[in-house]
């Protein structure tokens, strides 16, 4: 490893503190985070209202226990993409920010975890309530696919360069 690659596994960046690497990076993740809880609190909005339209009464059992499957997983998310907030405000001068930034990172990567499982799963139910059976399948493999490959594997693959410096 060269030296300025050495520098900035240990730094971040050129000149920069470890404590201010730490700030950055808590500001980055909370940044994200403003990002993502929009998309699962307008799909939680939609999903509660959805019982009460005219149309539900007529569902089969399958697009209601998946559409409480849903509902729950959109919950779930919006708890784990709300929790580093939270984290954040109640140990605001704890002296701990390398920590709460792990603790904090978890809690979003499980976030959009439960996210694209609502996503899909809503996919699905709308597909299921117009199409039937088959395209329902496709569909949620597809919904699947994308968010797995643009949301995990992706970013996965290139972390896992042997060019790019790793952070500890």
């Amino acid at each position: 490893m060269s030296d300025a690659a050495a520098k900035h596994d240990q730094t971040g960046g050129e000149g920069e503190s470890p404590d201010q690497r730490i700030n950055r990076e808590l500001i980055e993740l909370l940044n994200e985070l403003r990002v993502a809880l929009p998309g699962v609190q307008v799909l939680f909005a939609f999903l509660l209202a959805v019982p009460f339209a005219n149309g539900f009464a007529t569902v089969t059992d399958f697009q209601r226990d998946l559409f409480f499957g849903t509902l729950l997983s959109t919950a779930v998310s919006s708890a784990l993409l709300i929790a580093p907030s939270a984290y954040h405000r109640l140990n605001f001068r704890g002296h701990d920010k390398e920590q709460m930034l792990k603790t904090s990172n978890g809690l979003f990567l499980a976030g959009l975890l439960f996210l694209a499982l609502s996503l899909s799963g809503s996919i699905v139910l709308i597909a299921d309530f117009l199409y039937g059976t088959t395209v329902p399948v496709v569909a949620g493999a597809a919904a699947i696919a994308v968010f797995a490959a643009l949301w995990f594997i992706l970013p996965m693959v290139r972390r896992n360069r042997a060019d790019m410096p790793r952070a500890e």
